[in-house]
Formats: structure tokens, sequence, C-alpha cells
């Protein structure tokens, strides 16, 4: 793979790098070559799906779980593409985004929209699949993916409006088990909200000096000189509703365990977080798939030890 198809926040390397080259631009546009964005989106799912099950004392849901690792993959690439295509020329006046495959000229604007009408019907496909109430509820996720790509331009809390598309695998995870929806699943979806605004507003960061220039807002603006202690809030509130929402759904020890790591990952990005470093910033954002994977690990591990044993 050639430098110039490299992004510089990628990972691309192995499997992608032995892809034909036109290929890469695709695979730039469903950001599958930076995986964290799916695993990020994913990470709600699973863990509603597993406090779900502890809730209603069932079996671990495996094929959920593969089904929302589908579609999250899926749905991830089509709210990138679609994200791409909104921001063309703004993406092309910021450093760190005008390679990106349409600001750069790498395709057009009709390839990119045939391309983000097939990931949508695989994440279709995949909603297809679940119960009628979760189908109603996917469906109305549809909004806020559809209006964050316009939040830079109108509010200082883009990141906001990113939580509410990020954690709604929260709702749909506990609505595929149950069939509708209970207080832990709205305390979880507000524990992922926050966590959401908190690790994107370390992604923005990265951001800043260019969104300046080019005239978009984000809470790593807002916050300014006190972009940790807004981090470190909005972790902190969090980890505490993600609590309540495990007390609520009956979650025992080693469920909570899989949240006392949460946290103290949590934490020790605060500790690590300068607010004008944005290598680090890009490593800490990363972070957050293993932070989402440790809450899921251990809600897992309760699902299985609650029923099996």
């Amino acid at each position: 793979m050639s430098s110039a198809a490299l992004l510089p926040d990628s990972s691309a390397q192995g499997f992608w790098g032995r892809l034909p080259a036109s290929w890469m631009p695709y695979v730039q546009l469903a950001r599958l070559d930076r995986p964290v964005g799916w695993q990020l989106l994913l990470a709600p799912c699973l863990s509603a799906t597993c406090l779900a099950a502890i809730n209603h004392a069932e079996k671990p849901h495996f094929g959920l779980l593969v089904l929302f690792a589908i579609g999250s993959i899926a749905m991830r690439g089509a709210g990138s593409t679609l994200n791409d295509f909104i921001d063309r020329d703004i993406d092309a006046k910021v450093e760190r985004t005008r390679g990106r495959p349409l600001a750069s000229g790498q395709v057009t604007p009709r390839a990119v929209l045939i391309f983000l009408m097939a990931q949508c019907l695989i994440g279709l496909c995949v909603l297809l699949s679940l119960n009628p109430y979760s189908i109603v509820l996917g469906f109305v996720s549809l909004l806020p993916v559809a209006v964050y790509p316009f939040m830079k331009r109108i509010t200082s809390w883009p990141q906001a409006v990113l939580g509410l598309a990020f954690s709604w695998g929260a709702l749909i995870g506990w609505s595929a088990v149950s069939g509708e929806l209970a207080a832990p699943a709205f305390w979880l979806y507000g524990s992922c909200i926050l966590w959401t605004i908190g690790y994107d507003t370390i992604y923005a960061i990265m951001d800043r000096k260019y969104d300046v220039e080019a005239g978009v807002k984000s809470t790593a603006l807002l916050f300014g000189e006190h972009v940790v202690a807004g981090v470190a809030l909005l972790y902190f509130g969090a980890v505490l509703l993600a609590e309540i929402a495990l007390l609520s759904a009956g979650a025992g020890v080693v469920g909570q365990l899989g949240l006392v790591a949460f946290g103290a990952h949590l934490a020790r990005q605060v500790r690590r977080l300068h607010g004008d470093e944005e290598a680090q910033a890009l490593q800490l954002f990363r972070s957050n798939a293993l932070a989402g994977f440790l809450l899921f690990g251990g809600l897992l591990a309760e699902n299985v030890l609650f029923y099996f044993v």
C-alpha cells in the first residue's frame, strides 16, 4: 500500500495492505482500516444484550452478538460514508482529513452514494432479523444518524448528537432480548452517551486548530483549557449511570468487576490526558475500544455464570 493511500489516523496493515489499490478508497470510506469506530458502536449493543439476558434470567444470546457485530461494521461504515459525503468541502480544508477519498477526488460522489446504499442494505438485513419492536427502534435511530454530520456547523455539542446515535445500540440490544425497553436500558443508554461525548471530545482535540479555520464547532473547543476536567466529569457520569443500570438489572459481582475495570480504564485516560498533545489524544481515543469491551466482558461472564453455573 502506498503511503499516499494512508490517512494520518489509519492503522491499516496486514490484510488491508494486500488489497488492490482500487479498493482502498472504499476501505477508507467505511473506516475499515480504523476498526475502533465500529468497536465503539458495537460495545453498547453487546453490553445491553448481556444485561437484558441477566435481567430476564436467560441464556447468553450469542447469535444476537454476532448479528450486532455485522450490523455495527456495516452501519459504522454507512455513517462514516455519509459524513464524508456531507463534509467533503470541509474535509478538503482540514489537514487530517484532506486525504479522505472524496475530499481528495479519489472517488466520485455518485460512487460514494452507491457504496452508502450497499452498506445500508447490509444493516437493513441485520435489523429485519430482529423482533418487530427492535425493527421500529432501529428505524428511529436514523434520525440522530442523519442530523449528526450537520451539527458541527450549528452547535458546540456535536459530540452529544454523536452520543445519541452511537449509543443507540444500548436500546436495540436490550429490546432484541426482551421485545421492549425498561429502566436499565435507558440508564445504560445515558451512560454510553456520556462516555461517547467524553471520548469524542478527546478525539476532537486533534482538530481544534483546523476546526477554527474551517468554522466548525466541538466540545474540545468549547471546554478550552478545561477539556481535561470536562472529560473527567463526563466519564464520572458514565460510570455512575452504568452502575445504576447494573443494579437495576440485577447484575452481580462478576458484572460489577467489569464495570470497575471500565471505570479504571476511563480514570487512567483522564490522568494521562493533556489538552495540547494530538498524538496522545488519538492514542487515548483508540483505547476506548478496550474500555467498552471490559464492561461487556464482565456482563457476558455474569450472564454465562448466572445461567450455566
